[in-house]
């Protein structure tokens, strides 16, 4: 079982396995939806309050109410492609180190990354994509029949959007997985989720208000080091078009969000092999 067609039999397997454990406690999985969509709805009354107060976040920096919310339509459905299929795995690996579980993932006939990656899908977590949806598709009609240079979106943009909302989750991926492997060399790790909220954090806002003294370190650091700050203003920039003058290096930063991507995915994979050789079974 090696080749692509394989691996996405077994991932629609993992997929329906998923969405029927799902169902069988369907009152649970309606309130974990409506949690979802609740503190989705209230993140987006917070920004709705801001933009009362001020036309742009960061000054100069082009992201007005409607190219702002664009970005944050972006982030709903990189998140909740994330929060879906890699962190309901990832947070359960060191249990798998903890219980011997990993020996039984060790032995079967399929590539041990993949099904420790894909093995669960959380579909409450998808809840969001509607909303984001319908965010993206508001906020792009307001840029497009705004009086002052109204949007214009090509072909390519469309084409490009998803390609790099798809680079933006296979980073955060990365980062996710390598910091499951920690498990192995921890031996429990229980803050997978502190970290995670620590580093993340970063992205949820736009990299131009990384300025100063002290933004700037930091938008050096979580653009190169740890690609974390490319995730979502590389697609929700290339969509929202914000009218930045300092925005030259786009296209350039786009092009260092596909490098970024495929490094990312081959420095996880090397960390989580290395990791692997350190495992000791849980019966020995």
């Amino acid at each position: 079982m090696h080749d692509s067609a394989s691996y996405g039999r077994v991932f629609l397997t993992f997929a329906r396995n998923s969405l029927i454990r799902d169902m069988t406690f369907r009152v649970n999985f309606v309130i974990e939806c409506v949690s979802s969509i609740s503190w989705t709805a209230m993140n987006f009354g917070f920004y709705l309050l801001i933009y009362q107060y001020t036309a742009q976040i960061g000054q100069g920096t082009g992201w007005g109410k409607y190219e702002f919310f664009v970005f944050l339509g972006t982030t709903w459905l990189i998140n909740g492609v994330v929060q879906a299929f890699f962190m309901p795995n990832a947070e359960e690996f060191s249990e798998l180190i903890r219980t011997g579980g990993l020996d039984f993932a060790l032995l079967k006939p399929i590539d041990t990354q993949f099904l420790i990656s894909f093995h669960r899908v959380d579909w409450s977590s998808l809840a969001n994509f509607a909303l984001a949806l319908l965010l993206l598709g508001y906020s792009v009609w307001r840029l497009m029949t705004r009086e002052l240079d109204p949007l214009t979106i090509s072909w390519a943009i469309v084409l490009l959007y998803p390609f790099y909302l798809a680079c933006g989750a296979a980073i955060l991926y990365s980062l996710m997985i390598t910091l499951a492997a920690t498990s192995i060399w921890l031996g429990r790790n229980e803050s997978l989720y502190d970290f995670w909220f620590y580093i993340t954090n970063f992205s949820r806002y736009p990299r131009e208000i990384y300025q100063g003294r002290f933004g700037t370190p930091l938008r050096v650091v979580f653009t190169y080091l740890i690609p974390v700050l490319i995730v979502v203003n590389v697609p929700a920039r290339l969509l929202a078009r914000p009218l930045d003058p300092r925005g030259a290096g786009e296209w350039a930063l786009a092009a260092f969000a596909v490098l970024a991507t495929f490094g990312s995915l081959w420095a996880s994979r090397w960390i989580f092999n290395r990791a692997l050789l350190s495992y000791r079974s849980a019966s020995s």
